[in-house]
């Protein structure tokens, strides 16, 4: 019987995590935001991965907000990418999901692996503007 509720435990909570995630990512769309001034994000996620989706909700959370506390940011340009994906992978040498990258005009300013705290991801957006 405790088999049982485990598996309906983690299977539940499993999906309740694993929110829906698609590849944003082209190669042209984020030269252009970078070609136009734009602060790039970058996350990297997987399927089934519980940090992913964490991380995602924060950003999904300031994006759609438009702000950070006092601090407005429309100049921000978001992409995601699965990181079974080699091609994107190797591009940002990225290794793992939940992996967290920031651009400020053509260079890398910012880089963090599993971070979910909506107050430390806040904080690096904010130093990024």
């Amino acid at each position: 019987m405790k088999k049982i509720i485990f598996l309906l435990f983690f299977f539940f909570t499993s999906n309740v995590y694993s929110m829906e995630k698609e590849t944003t990512f082209s190669k042209e769309l984020f030269d252009k935001a970078q070609s136009q001034g734009k602060i790039v994000i970058v996350s990297s996620w997987i399927k089934y991965c519980t940090s992913c989706a964490s991380q995602m909700k924060v950003l999904n959370t300031a994006k759609k907000n438009g702000e950070l506390s006092d601090i407005k940011f429309d100049n921000i340009e978001y992409f995601a990418f699965d990181v079974t994906d080699k091609n994107i992978s190797n591009f940002f040498n990225v290794q793992y999901q939940t992996t967290l990258l920031i651009f400020k005009g053509n260079k890398e300013v910012y880089r963090s692996i599993g971070e979910t705290s909506e107050k430390l991801i806040y904080e690096a957006l904010k130093a990024s503007i």
